[in-house]
């Protein structure tokens, strides 16, 4: 006849001996899987009354920020002014929310209609080299500034930090849509940062310049055309600078940015970096 084998005395566990096992319970108390789901609906119902702004340890932190401008100070831009408002902008606002996670990326990001938001060492290079003009040199800021293709508006809301009056003109509809709920969300441009300045969308041909408002002591452009449209050498100040790519024939007709001074004595030009951005185009779409 074969025997039982011997019982455990120790399992199973009356439930009253549970509590005092060898696992002790964590210093704050049992575990609770549903606490997450919890501290998320609570955090977003207090956003929701407004009660409460995230900060510090997501996308919204300065420190995410702050890491990528110093890495647009390693390698080279020294523009206090061009850092500081890198520092301040929060770009991953200005994006799909599924590529967010790439905001601080230096990388070129997609924006719907075939466009994109450039590269941040791109921006910082752009901006640093509006600030070496004469004009903006003297004054410590970029002046009355025309923006060519506002794009998202992140760019725009950049330049609303370094200048006193900024006018973005961007010939696709839906993408100024999209422009003016990004800005007026963060209200950029009304009398902050270093220069300030108020902001003003406009909705155009980009290639016509915005007349009304001209002469501009700062000119950019986000599009690279085969020639470099008169309106805007015409609405470009004594003193200014424009910087805008262009296809430069030297080169094989490949993109590069150009750099043009008007001085008193006339128009000064220099080639620098190859880049690549989307065509300039004529029109309103």
């Amino acid at each position: 006849m074969t025997q039982a084998p011997p019982k455990n005395p120790r399992f199973p566990l009356a439930l009253d001996r549970v509590h005092g096992s060898a696992r002790a319970a964590p210093a704050g108390g049992l575990l609770r899987p549903q606490a997450p789901l919890k501290h998320a609906a609570e955090a977003a119902a207090q956003l929701a009354g407004g009660r409460h702004q995230p900060r510090g340890l997501g996308l919204d932190s300065a420190a995410v920020r702050q890491r990528m401008v110093q890495r647009l100070r390693a390698d080279g831009i020294r523009s206090e002014a061009v850092l500081q408002a890198l520092g301040t902008v929060e770009r991953h606002r200005f994006v799909d929310s599924a590529l967010a996670t790439q905001a601080y990326e230096d990388t070129s990001l997609p924006i719907g209609l075939s466009q994109t938001i450039s590269k941040p060492s791109v921006v910082a290079r752009r901006l640093q080299l509006l600030f070496e003009g004469s004009t903006a040199q003297a004054q410590g800021h970029l002046g009355r500034v025309l923006e060519v293709g506002t794009g998202c508006g992140y760019q725009a809301a950049l330049l609303a930090l370094l200048s006193r009056q900024v006018v973005s003109i961007e010939r696709l509809k839906a993408l100024h849509d999209k422009a003016r709920e990004n800005l007026a969300e963060q209200r950029y441009g009304q009398s902050q940062g270093q220069g300030g300045g108020d902001l003003r969308l406009v909705y155009g041909d980009g290639r016509l310049g915005h007349a009304p408002r001209a002469p501009y002591d700062s000119i950019v452009a986000a599009a690279g055309g085969e020639d470099l449209p008169t309106a805007w050498l015409e609405q470009l100040a004594v003193g200014g600078r424009m910087v805008a790519p262009m296809h430069d024939a030297a080169r094989g007709g490949q993109q590069g940015l150009l750099v043009i001074d008007r001085r008193p004595d006339g128009l000064h030009r220099q080639w620098l970096d190859a880049v690549h951005f989307v065509p300039l185009k004529s029109g309103a779409a």
